[in-house]
């Protein structure tokens, strides 16, 4: 399970524009590869309350990896898209990360 703050940059300081929520499992026998479910719930300005949610194969050790944006509520009604994601930090002590997602959603 996640419930992780999204923010404007990559420091835990930037300014928070929302949550990352939702779960992740193993799905693959060969590599590290993650079934990712996640919801984006925005808390700021006009995307407030409104959320889009991601589904896809996260394989972790891929320089830029790709997931389905599969729809969304509030402001991102009908939406659909993509997000492309790359890990910004990785602290192999803790397993502690910081992810980059850039998102390009199309909706009404």
């Amino acid at each position: 399970m996640i419930d992780n703050p999204l923010t404007v940059g990559p420091k835990l300081s930037s300014k928070m524009v929302g949550k990352a929520q939702g779960l992740y499992t193993s799905a693959s026998q060969e590599e590290i590869g993650l079934l990712m479910i996640m919801n984006f719930a925005f808390i700021d300005d006009k995307y407030n309350g409104s959320t889009f949610t991601v589904l896809g194969r996260n394989t972790v050790l891929s320089k830029v990896r790709e997931m389905s944006v599969i729809g969304g509520s509030g402001l991102f009604r009908f939406a659909k898209g993509y997000v492309q994601v790359k890990t910004y930090t990785f602290n192999s002590t803790t397993k502690d990360a910081t992810i980059e997602y850039n998102a390009y959603v199309l909706h009404y």
